[in-house]
């Protein structure tokens, strides 16, 4: 089973614990997340982000601050702008936070659920979802010499015919190298593959 499979796999056993969505952050370096994956109401997901609560969120600041899981009701930081009287408005009225990780590649993951709270059980499964998640979507350490090649001949602007001939290699095999790279890094088009081995550091 391929790697992507396995994460498809994971997010269905983590909707079907959370009735009503989750929200995880994967790897979270120089404040943005390598990948995210969220099925909040997209209602609340708008007023979230239109109100740049990310940055105000006691669950983000806890799941900076710590690591391990715990429910909403029982986060001990402040919330000065009633961030989680907000989300109990738009239904969010139970749920549970997991972050693992080092500071340096952190996960933070959010699960909902109207009618009651989480079990211990359920916590224990959604911590061990998200733990997975995170393991399957660590980024590589290095690409190959070509898989590097293939990637900086792009960002210098070359086009695919122009870069292969400057590598002395096929058009295919320039593709297939892309390719390559853009499945280590998690990314959908080359652009956000450049884009993620530069964060990275990988080239």
């Amino acid at each position: 089973m391929g790697r992507n499979h396995v994460i498809d796999d994971l997010l269905e056993d983590l909707g079907s614990i959370a009735p009503l969505g989750y929200y995880a952050a994967l790897h979270i370096r120089f404040v943005s997340p390598l990948m995210t994956f969220q099925t909040y109401d997209p209602a609340w997901t708008d007023h979230y982000t239109q109100n740049a609560y990310g940055l105000r969120d006691p669950q983000v600041a806890w799941g900076i601050s710590r690591t391990g899981a715990s429910r909403w009701s029982e986060i001990d930081l402040p919330d000065p702008f009633g961030i989680m009287k907000e989300a109990r408005n738009f239904g969010l009225t139970y749920g549970v936070i997991v972050s693992c990780g080092p500071v340096t590649s952190r996960t933070i993951a959010g699960a909902a659920r109207g009618d009651r709270e989480f079990t211990d059980a359920e916590m224990a499964a959604i911590s061990g979802v998200i733990l997975r998640l995170h393991h399957e979507t660590e980024p590589p350490q290095n690409l190959t010499k070509a898989e590097m090649e293939a990637l900086q001949i792009i960002a210098s602007g070359e086009r695919y015919a122009q870069g292969a001939a400057s590598l002395g290699i096929s058009e295919s095999a320039l593709k297939a190298r892309l390719t390559s790279a853009r499945k280590k890094l998690f990314a959908r088009t080359t652009a956000e593959a450049i884009q993620r081995a530069k964060e990275y550091r990988l080239l």
